[in-house]
């Protein structure tokens, strides 16, 4: 197969990963989603598996159990029975095996305390890149911004144990609430190549004045301001780094522009218990001097 045969092909897969995510609440048949890629449905599932390298079946099933996660981690208040109807099972109880069978820990004990290493385990399949990404990047004017920040150290997959933690900070005091202020994450370094014990990130939300002390370990902090490259990232944050690597490799040789001494940075313009998994958007904010 050449390139060309095999960039179709990518794309055509691309396509039905989206249209799974975006309609997760669908019934989604083999008739239906070699539709949308455009194939014969006698080849249609064997194509999947060779480029996701799991069967469809499976990564629906993935795509399901993923947001019901973020629901039991996330939305305390949302009832187990109300996710697993979501998710597309039959009672809790099926839910129940489900879940376990993928991720070794029953609903109810991811709830209480969430395993994400082994979690994220489960979703190291290849994604189809879906073609060339087009970049918009704007230069702007970042303005000073005090937060409040709860700092994680140590491999990336359990950076969402302190996004827990600032929710649960959010939630409990009323400060920086998720509705009227901006959230923020800042990376001290890339974790594809930082030794999984070093990586360092801070969860932030805008907040001004000093954080008072409490049980989640979040304190006050500053992201300084300055002039910024930014550039919108659509859907998933698992492919992030894609976005980030262009703007490295692509837009800044051309851009005649020089780094400023402080990491890339990004802002979460909505949320995976808000939205669909496709439909998240965050922007990128790389500093310039």
């Amino acid at each position: 197969m050449n390139v060309e045969s095999v960039s179709k092909q990518d794309q055509r897969i691309s396509r039905v990963c989206d249209y799974i995510n975006q309609n997760l609440d669908a019934e989604l048949s083999l008739t239906l989603l070699s539709g949308v890629a455009t194939l014969s449905k006698y080849h249609f599932h064997r194509l999947f598996s060779a480029f996701t390298g799991v069967s469809l079946i499976r990564f629906i099933q993935l795509m399901r159990l993923k947001r019901a996660s973020f629901r039991l981690a996330f939305e305390q208040e949302v009832l187990i029975i109300d996710i697993a109807f979501e998710a597309g099972f039959d009672s809790p109880e099926a839910f129940s095996r489900a879940f376990k069978r993928t991720f070794g820990q029953s609903p109810t004990g991811f709830r209480a305390s969430p395993e994400w290493p082994q979690w994220h385990s489960k979703y190291q399949f290849d994604m189809p890149s879906g073609g060339v990404l087009t970049m918009n990047v704007e230069i702007i004017e970042f303005a000073e911004t005090q937060v409040a920040l709860v700092e994680h150290q140590g491999p990336r997959e359990q950076v969402l144990n302190c996004v827990g933690q600032f929710i649960a900070w959010r939630k409990e005091t009323g400060l920086s609430p998720v509705k009227t202020s901006k959230t923020f994450g800042v990376p001290y370094g890339d974790p594809n190549t930082t030794a999984p014990e070093d990586f360092r990130f801070d969860v932030c939300g805008s907040f001004k004045g000093e954080v008072p002390a409490n049980k989640y370990g979040v304190k006050s902090g500053v992201i300084p301001g300055g002039r910024c490259a930014v550039i919108r990232h659509n859907g998933s944050h698992d492919n992030i780094d894609e976005t980030i690597y262009h703007l490295y490799r692509d837009w800044l040789p051309q851009s005649g522009e020089e780094l400023r001494d402080y990491p890339c940075f990004f802002q979460y313009l909505n949320f995976i218990y808000e939205v669909d998994e496709c439909d998240l958007q965050t922007d990128i904010y790389l500093p310039l001097r």
